[in-house]
């Protein structure tokens, strides 16, 4: 009997050891198996920007599961770019998502034909001399810039309909990062929003110098709140004007904050009329499923192609409004937006488009005349409307 309860034993000890090394090979091979993908962020999740691109890489963790492996670098400076992304080439990335401006991805995407490099559109790359696994993209922001711009006019709307405020008093105030084509375009989308309901409307646009400083979007925004402006939209990347906006609010002022990445009702509550983003989930799930198919980026990702450069807007759900805020908004104001966001998604609305001239701050010789209607992000996903409005758009500094 001894012999037998040792036999036995040694038998259960053998079929337990091997199911080991069995789940232990199986973990293996799942773990070798998952798709590496790295992210590179200009920021960290303490900026809106960055918080907004983490969302991407969270809903991939969270649809993907263990058949990916995220690796991730933040802050990364665009003159250090080069160590960091080949850092995560030797980590096994096989493609990999850069939401910064730099060159460098270029230039790594000839040295690793084996990684698909990813990256968010900029004025100054092109696809001109890149390789096939080069590719960028970016949400055709403008068409959200313009339905938050119908929203803000909405309010100004009411505003002048009830007389808190004179015609001449209808002053929109934007707080843009720098003079790039990019701002430009954004907030003459949001202008011309608030235009198509608020026609007395004219807009002042002070630039902070940087995406991202704290400080200098306080002060522009107190700049233009002490002009008179009592809609203040913004193309920079922190809370900053929304926190100007809930002081001036406070203190008894007529102001509303339009957000840009992130909903701002936490810290602007009673003057937050609407937030709007870039949905960055679609390009990045679809691209990273067309590797795993061994499938070109280009043919599997829904989106509108300008070779290896893609876009979107609402119709691919690339472009979002963010917490419209119902008890400062004017009556009707989801109903309209949601009216203008069908007939974007149709292709019926033109938003460059009016009895407008305009004159490219770069050379005063290019002038345009939008009675001739002005395509945005047709051949890219960059933007590329960089003309002021005359009399309508006035820049500060």
């Amino acid at each position: 009997m001894k012999k037998k309860h040792i036999l036995t034993v040694l038998i259960c000890a053998a079929v337990l050891l091997s199911a080991a090394l069995m789940t232990g090979y199986w973990n293996e091979k799942t773990v070798s198996r998952a798709l590496v993908v790295g992210f590179v962020y200009s920021e960290d999740e303490s900026t809106p920007y960055t918080a907004n691109f983490v969302q991407a890489q969270r809903r991939l963790e969270e649809e993907f599961g263990d058949k990916v492996k995220i690796l991730t670098r933040s802050n990364v400076l665009s003159d250090d770019a080069e160590r960091p992304m080949q850092e995560l080439v030797r980590e096994g990335c096989r493609i990999i998502f850069i939401n910064m401006d730099t060159d460098i991805p270029v230039t790594l995407a000839m040295e690793h034909p084996e990684v698909e490099f990813c990256q968010i559109s900029m004025p100054d790359i092109t696809l001109e001399g890149t390789t096939e696994n080069y590719h960028t993209f970016n949400g055709e922001i403008y068409q959200a810039r313009y339905v938050s711009g119908i929203i803000a006019g909405m309010k100004l709307r009411e505003l002048l309909d009830t007389g808190e405020l004179l015609p001449r008093e209808a002053l929109v105030g934007y707080v843009g990062a720098n003079s790039s084509t990019e701002v430009i375009s954004g907030y003459t989308a949001f202008f011309l929003g608030v235009q198509s309901v608020a026609p007395e409307s004219v807009m002042k646009v002070r630039y902070t110098g940087s995406w991202s400083n704290f400080s200098a979007e306080k002060e522009e925004t107190r700049k233009l709140i002490d002009e008179g402006c009592v809609i203040i939209a913004q193309h920079v990347n922190t809370m900053a004007p929304a926190i100007v906006c809930e002081e001036a609010s406070a203190a008894g002022k007529t102001v509303y904050h339009v957000g840009y990445h992130q909903g701002m009702m936490d810290v602007a509550p009673s003057c937050a009329l609407v937030s709007i983003r870039t949905n960055w989930s679609p390009y990045v799930l679809e691209a990273v499923q067309a590797v795993m198919n061994k499938q070109n980026i280009e043919k599997s990702v829904k989106a509108n192609v300008h070779g290896r450069d893609l876009s979107a807007g609402f119709e691919s759900g690339w472009v979002e409004l963010l917490d419209l805020n119902d008890t400062i908004a004017a009556y009707g104001s989801q109903e309209k937006a949601e009216k203008a966001i069908d007939s974007l998604k149709k292709g019926k609305t033109k938003v460059f488009y009016g009895n407008y001239t305009g004159v490219n701050p770069r050379n005063s010789s290019d002038t345009i005349d939008l009675n001739t209607e002005f395509i945005e992000n047709q051949n890219s996903s960059n933007p590329s409307f960089s003309y002021i409005l005359d009399r309508v758009i006035q820049v500060e500094n």
